[in-house]
């Protein structure tokens, strides 16, 4: 059987998207290679490899060709006048239509796994797409309910009950029911992952997880009764735990998965502890999704000096994902 195909979103134009891409394919040998498809312009990625002086060469086509890298070509307007690290709705248009590429390649079962290079919201948001980034994107094109991030690092793993909102809205929006679902999500993915019985923690909302009921009542309204239930359908879950004192059980090996409550509680901790190698992960998704977990970082786009370290990271956790098909 061949393995899987891994298919690489350019991310937007006018960010490192294209640098990091052309700066990993490079690395990598070549029978890694052959397994990855990127969806981008051809134009685009032509140029970023000019720019790191490496000779890459680009086919126009999903079949792998000896010698080249297959890319998917997505013709979108104004790409050709898209300027170097600025917001443009040309370049949110096409980042846009990378991602739907993408997942209906991955519908159609012809890659595995997506990898995304990053796009900047707003400049999607310019071009018309009011999506608050790529797991939403995705849900909305897959028809997805509900999705859910995980960030997974080396040392820290953290999945999010809420992720891109208000802190003054997540700490009121989400159910017991969201708060389960984000630990059965969670408990499933790693053991698909090959955990055989994954050990999580759920964060607590409030300082000192409430101290009673004196600094709130989340705790015990909303996270203990989705972990009573988590317990009894079997899965080894503890908390909640206090948020100033879980991810440093965590990092001691205590729990191989943290629930978060909130954006920053696991973006704080994971990417503090290992920036350039915690993997973006959407879970959910009736697709497979892994992405960096950075920016477009306009301020340094085509430098030349875009670090792909995450971009590494992010590929070898989809091959992960994909062998395990």
């Amino acid at each position: 059987m061949e393995p899987s195909r891994i298919g690489i979103t350019m991310g937007d134009p006018a960010g490192i998207g294209p640098e990091i891409i052309v700066k990993t394919l490079q690395e990598m040998l070549p029978e890694d290679r052959s397994r990855v498809v990127v969806i981008g312009n051809i134009d685009v990625l032509e140029r970023a490899s000019r720019l790191i002086g490496k000779g890459l060469i680009f086919s126009d086509s999903f079949t792998v060709d000896k010698g080249s890298i297959p890319v998917v070509h997505v013709q979108t307007a104004g790409v050709a006048s898209i300027k170097d690290g600025q917001l443009s709705a040309s370049a949110g248009e096409a980042a846009f239509r990378f991602v739907e590429k993408a997942a209906e390649l991955s519908l159609d079962k012809l890659i595995s796994v997506i990898v995304t290079a990053p796009l900047n919201k707003a400049a999607m948001h310019l071009a018309g797409h009011k999506f608050d980034g790529h797991t939403e994107l995705l849900a909305s094109i897959t028809g997805a309910k509900s999705s859910y991030m995980l960030l997974a690092g080396p040392q820290l793993n953290a999945i999010h009950v809420t992720t891109h909102t208000s802190l003054a809205n997540a700490a009121v929006t989400p159910s017991i029911q969201r708060v389960l679902d984000t630990i059965r999500i969670g408990n499933q993915h790693f053991k698909d992952m090959g955990y055989t019985n994954p050990r999580l923690a759920v964060a607590g909302l409030n300082p000192h997880c409430g101290e009673g009921g004196l600094f709130g009542s989340e705790e015990t309204d909303r996270l203990a009764p989705a972990i009573e239930q988590a317990i009894a359908d079997g899965i080894d879950v503890q908390g909640p735990i206090s948020g100033d004192t879980v991810f440093y059980r965590a990092l001691k090996g205590e729990f191989d998965l943290v629930v978060a409550q909130y954006h920053d509680q696991g973006h704080i901790p994971t990417k503090l502890i290992a920036f350039n190698e915690t993997v973006n992960v959407s879970l959910g998704l009736p697709i497979h999704r892994t992405s960096v977990d950075h920016g477009t970082a306009f301020e340094i786009a085509w430098k030349g000096v875009a670090n792909n370290t995450n971009m590494k990271a992010a590929i070898d956790y989809a091959r992960r994902i994909a062998d395990r098909q």
